[in-house]
């Protein structure tokens, strides 16, 4: 057996720099590649076809989902913004806030922009996601008031 014979004038530097490298290399890339995985978030009960059909609120479908929503509403904690666009649609609209954050805002009552809008009724109700700095949610909120 013929042992590995390093010189004095040899260094064991690049091979160490070699190896730092591929582990850094596959760190990166395993982070990169589990969080561009996102997928739908699995909602008991409710019909997110519905849902999606239902855009701004217009229909009504989304209120018939509104107590099964309800049920489920803190499954969505910490869930990624690609992940309730997936699940959910683009958001009826998006406000963003102060510290990098933002809220997507689904519309259960008829938003503004629907024929059927009442704007002597009082303000519709909405289901509103607030996205922290790491696009996650951090708060689900259904009320009439505006975020």
């Amino acid at each position: 057996m013929e042992l590995l014979k390093i010189s004095k004038n040899q260094s064991i530097k690049p091979l160490k720099m070699r190896n730092i490298f591929i582990v850094v290399f596959g760190i990166i890339s395993f982070s990169v590649l589990s969080s561009a995985c996102s997928s739908k978030v699995d909602l008991k009960n409710v019909n997110l076809e519905n849902w999606k059909n239902d855009r701004d609120g217009c229909i009504g479908l989304r209120m018939q989902e509104l107590e099964a929503f309800r049920v489920v509403k803190n499954d969505l904690l910490g869930k990624d913004n690609q992940s309730i666009i997936k699940t959910f649609g683009r958001p009826d609209k998006v406000e963003l806030t102060d510290r990098s954050q933002s809220f997507f805002i689904y519309f259960i009552d008829p938003a503004p922009s629907c024929p059927e809008f009442d704007a002597a009724a009082e303000l519709p109700m909405k289901v509103m996601l607030r996205m922290n700095a790491y696009s996650r949610v951090s708060e689900v909120v259904i009320s009439r008031l505006d975020p």
